[in-house]
């Protein structure tokens, strides 16, 4: 079992959801947590609270937009100067249209792919000569199987493992896995399915390494809660 205390990890989307429910498990890990968030500003500062309550000794909250290069960048320049490293990259943000392609806007299809697929590689391209253990994509099952009515989350989604497989080929000394939850009781999901606690337990534990998988993994979030 890897040991997390003092690791510094850097969650995006983190303000709410499960970014934010994943925060507070490395803060009790004694874990250096960096927050990201859009447009929840106030939440990422009560989540930042929080954090420091369960145990984080350090915990940064940042503005990030993974529509726009300069946003990614000055997260990256940020992190840099004040940190040196992440420890642990978790890409966990991510939108939705729940809508079928017919009702979708040009808008609500480049936001998803931005956000989801495309913002993802970005900060993980920048990041990468500074992370030093491992890389966890949050994707999904709607990466695993298809849904009517997710028709572009799901093409992102499964884009994410793709990702995920290939960049553990080409980076063997990190470990990268895709950690694919099911229906979460989100904002996403105007709150219905399982608690985003559970979810964030298994991407911790995936953290500390206990499944026992080999770089490249799904980790299917059903089969561990």
């Amino acid at each position: 079992m890897i040991d997390l205390k003092d690791k510094v990890i850097l969650i995006t989307g983190s303000s709410i959801g499960i970014g934010r429910a994943t925060a507070f498990e490395f803060a009790k890990e004694g874990s250096k947590v960096i927050i990201t968030y859009n447009k929840d500003k106030e939440e990422a500062f009560k989540a930042k609270e929080k954090c420091v309550e369960l145990g984080s000794p350090e915990v940064s909250v940042f503005h990030l937009n993974l529509m726009e290069n300069k946003s990614i960048v000055n997260l990256w320049e940020n992190v840099k100067e004040i940190y040196g490293k992440i420890d642990i990259l978790i890409n966990n943000a991510g939108v939705l249209a729940w809508k079928p392609l017919r009702e979708q806007t040009f808008d609500e299809i480049e936001a998803q792919v931005r956000v989801n697929l495309e913002g993802l590689i970005k900060i993980t391209k920048i990041f990468l000569p500074y992370i030093t253990d491992c890389i966890i994509n949050i994707g999904s099952g709607a990466g695993k199987s298809p849904f009517p009515e997710l028709t572009t989350y799901c093409a992102t989604k499964y884009g994410v493992r793709g990702f995920t497989q290939s960049l553990a080929l080409e980076e063997r000394s990190l470990r990268i896995y895709a950690v694919n939850p099911g229906m979460t009781a989100t904002r996403m999901t105007n709150y219905r399915g399982v608690p985003p606690e559970k979810v964030a337990k298994v991407i911790l534990n995936t953290a500390k390494g206990l499944y026992n998988l080999p770089s490249g993994s799904d980790v299917d979030v059903w089969e561990y809660i």
